[in-house]
């Protein structure tokens, strides 16, 4: 350890020592993780609609605790940056470079001050359109691939509080945009008193709510809501600039052109409002407007949805949507089982259809045997697949239906299966798909030919090789066509670029090459990115993938990583990592995630900073909980305790391990499983618990894939909370939480309520909660802070630790 290291160390240890209470002073990590944390990561790329030119996007990593700091509006399930009137903490590019997928030189486009977002693409791939948020507003910037220059819309002040508000029109020459309305005043003030109770009431109807966090509290944050959600959507010109406004002002969520340009379909809030349910559960008008802003249909009036059953629907019209490969034809999903998942009824749903001029009845287009999961229209105008999810088997299938030939009440829908398969199975999976931009500038399945392109992970038993096919799935007698698989001691993907498959977008990367671009024609290659090694010293780790079976012979599986100063025969401190997931079947729940070919990058507060201070880490342990869906939670604590067993017991036999120096962590549900391990087992010496849910009670509607209510199952409520089992915790536990955790079930007081039961029950815990931080940490100080947390506690609970 270096005297710096040290350092950090003391001081933390000088807390950790003794019963504290207060505010600390943001501190740094050692310098080892300081300089891999800010080395600069290559830029993210995206393709084209065209698919002859690449966008490298560099963004900013970690913003500045200040800039977290900033006032912002928690409305509605929103986070409101209230000068904006856009999100709190918005994309932030810090350079955009144009390259030809053909080869050729980057050319840089100038960005213009502010916090600069992510770049849309018009489907003719020739121009860019984003959005520049500044101090007290958010502005629309166009540039075109030719010039590799962008300028301001004049005029046009974007309003992003309910999502992305720009949305290129099937021309390339026209844009839609949501913006502020004009004249729409001051901010309403909050009254010196409050204007009475706030009153809730309910009368008999089930209408169970999960934990969500942000809600409408009282009349204001009603009447800021609606200030800041109301939007004005209008039409800009690229080349002119005009701004042509388009119907009232509104709660619009949503909008889209028909394929034809003539209609559009519009999405908009309505009160009451709710202080239960976020914004996406508010009452909601679908209407179809002509050109001129004239309602011509309402296709659906729906109410407030608070009565829908967990993992259930609304009832009503959803999903609704134009068929791509017609001029002005809708379809949407009703469910025929009252939304409720428990009903057993076939079909489950329905999806029906409506042309122009909308006027009569929805016709019956196919009946869906389990709930709809999705609709992909192939370009021929015809045909579409359809998809939908049996959610007791988590089992999905893919059919073919003919659009020109509605369901008859005899009619064997699925008769033409094209998949069937367990979503678990990550073996047998064709792959996804791929789509492409028609002529009319909407999206359709790739098609030439019936064979329709399919990439995959192409998950074995020795790790992921990634594959492109080409195939028709309805050929049942015709083996895929394969035009890319990735090689041995690689981890590569490829897309296509040309309807035949013969010029491909390929990505390389391996243990010790960061990924890397190139234009592939037949077996040649060339290269267009030469992105450079951000972290060289990174390159002396070592990664293995393990497999193993726990003593009722479920399969897990870990990475294990060895740290660059590893010597052979030596026996480490150890970081078991993972993150429970539930499964139907052994076989399933066995199956190999990941690959050791790809190439090793550590960023944010990752627990793989541990290898930089001579740690051994067992990654992505598998931790698998297998049983039928409404029932593998019953004995959730024996196969976790058995999994975390098996997979220690073979690290251990591989020699690296030290049985005596191991630690546990985890994130979220990860952080839930740490604190049941240490509760439930001695295998651990200490363990980390970040932004988790420990005690059940606090989520009695149901939590990640427990599909029971507490009243239904009291007793797994109860055996798998870590709160009622917290005198059983009898090794160091460091509680890590954002102060502003905005994710459902993991409010803050679920770490502050565990880390008084320790106290209060002669434990040793440590409780650090970060301020302005949701369920991820962003900030610069944070992550600092966070990674000399975690060392520092590892560093004397378990690297420190005495033999057993």
């Amino acid at each position: 350890m270096t005297p710096t290291q040290a350092a950090v160390s003391l001081a933390l240890f000088a807390l950790v020592a003794q019963d504290v209470t207060g505010q600390a002073t943001y501190q740094k990590p050692p310098q080892a993780i300081l300089d891999v944390l800010n080395a600069d990561l290559p830029p993210s790329v995206s393709l084209n609609p065209t698919r002859d030119t690449l966008l490298l996007i560099q963004s900013a990593r970690y913003p500045g605790i200040a800039e977290l700091a900033e006032p912002q509006l928690r409305l509605a399930g929103f986070r409101l940056n209230p000068k904006t009137s856009g999100p709190a903490r918005p994309a932030k590019v810090t350079a955009l470079t144009l390259m030809p997928v053909e080869g050729g030189h980057p050319r840089p486009i100038e960005l213009p001050k502010g916090k600069v977002g992510i770049p849309d693409w018009s489907p003719d791939g020739k121009r860019l359109a984003l959005a520049v948020t500044t101090d007290d507003a958010i502005e629309l910037w166009v540039g075109d691939v030719e010039t590799a220059k962008l300028r301001k819309i004049p005029g046009v002040t974007l309003n992003a509080t309910l999502g992305d508000p720009i949305l290129w029109l099937a021309d390339s020459n026209r844009i839609q945009v949501r913006t502020v309305p004009a004249n729409r005043g001051k901010v309403p003030e909050a009254p010196l008193a409050p204007l009475g109770p706030t009153i809730q009431e309910t009368a008999g109807k089930a209408g169970p709510v999960r934990t969500y966090q942000d809600m409408l509290q009282n009349a204001h944050d009603e009447a800021l809501f609606e200030y800041f959600a109301t939007s004005q959507l209008a039409v800009v010109d690229f080349a002119t600039g005009a701004v042509q406004p388009s119907g009232p002002p509104g709660l619009y969520t949503s909008s889209s052109h028909s394929p034809d340009g003539k209609y559009r379909l519009v999405t908009r809030l309505k009160r009451p409002f709710s202080y239960l349910y976020p914004a996406s559960s508010f009452p909601k008008v679908v209407e179809v407007w002509d050109e001129n802003a004239k309602v011509v249909r309402t296709i659906a009036d729906l109410p407030l949805q608070d009565k829908v059953p967990i993992e259930g629907v609304p009832t009503g019209p959803r999903n609704v949507a134009w068929i791509p490969t017609k001029d002005a034809t809708l379809y949407w999903v009703e469910a025929q089982d009252g939304g409720d998942p428990k009903v057993k009824v076939a079909p489950r749903d329905i999806v029906v259809k409506l042309g122009a001029p909308f006027v009569g009845d929805a016709a019956l287009q196919n009946r869906v045997e389990h709930r709809f999961s999705g609709l992909q229209f192939m370009p021929d105008g015809d045909r579409a697949w359809l998809t939908d999810y049996d959610r007791d088997r988590r089992w999905s299938r893919t059919v073919s239906v003919n659009l020109s030939t509605p369901d008859t009440a005899d009619a064997d829908v699925f008769k033409l299966i094209l998949f069937s398969r367990s979503i678990q199975d990550r073996y047998n999976d064709p792959g996804t798909p791929l789509s492409k931009r028609m002529p009319n500038g909407r999206v359709a399945l790739w098609s030439v030919n019936k064979k329709v392109f399919f990439a995959g992970s192409g998950a074995s038993p020795k790790g992921d090789r990634p594959f492109l096919d080409r195939c028709d799935p309805s050929d049942l007698g015709h083996r895929p066509e394969r035009l890319f698989q990735c090689g041995d001691g690689e981890y590569a993907t490829a897309t296509p670029l040309t309807d035949d498959g013969t010029k491909l977008l390929v990505r390389r990367e391996s243990p010790t090459d960061p990924g890397n671009y190139f234009y592939r024609v037949g077996d040649k290659e060339t290269a267009i990115t030469t992105f450079v090694d951000p972290a060289p010293v990174l390159r002396g780790i070592k990664k293995q993938l393990v497999t193993t079976k726990r003593a009722d012979g479920v399969p897990v599986s870990f990475t294990l990583y060895l740290p660059p100063d590893y010597k052979d025969g030596e026996k480490r401190p150890t970081i078991f990592w993972a993150y429970p997931r539930e499964f139907n079947t052994a076989d399933t729940a066995g199956q190999v995630t990941g690959s050791t070919n790809r190439f090793t990058t550590i960023a944010g507060y990752s627990h793989l900073f541990f290898l930089l201070q001579g740690y051994v880490v067992m990654d992505e342990v598998s931790v698998p909980i297998v049983g039928p869906p409404d029932k593998a939670n019953d004995t959730f604590v024996e196969q976790l305790v058995g999994s975390a067993k098996a997979a220690i017991d073979k690290a251990v036999e591989m020699g690296p391990v030290d049985r005596d120096r191991i630690g546990v962590g985890g994130h979220s549900y990860g952080a839930f499983m740490t604190a049941n391990l240490l509760a439930h087992s001695d295998l651990f010496r200490a363990g980390i618990a970040r932004s988790g849910a420990y005690n059940r009670t606090l989520t009695p509607f149901g939590f990640q894939n427990e599909r029971r209510t507490f009243w239904e199952a009291p007793g797994v409520y109860a055996t798998m909370s870590p709160f009622n089992n917290v005198t059983k915790i009898n090794e160091p536990i460091l509680l890590i939480h954002g102060a502003a955790d905005d994710n459902p079930g993991t409010f803050p007081v679920q770490s502050e309520r565990l880390y008084q039961a320790i106290r209060g029950n002669n434990g040793t815990a440590r409780l650090v909660l970060l301020p302005h931080e949701s369920h991820g940490y962003a900030a610069k100080e944070t992550i600092e802070h966070v990674l000399a947390e975690q060392v520092a506690w590892f560093d004397k609970y378990v690297k420190a630790a005495k033999p057993r």
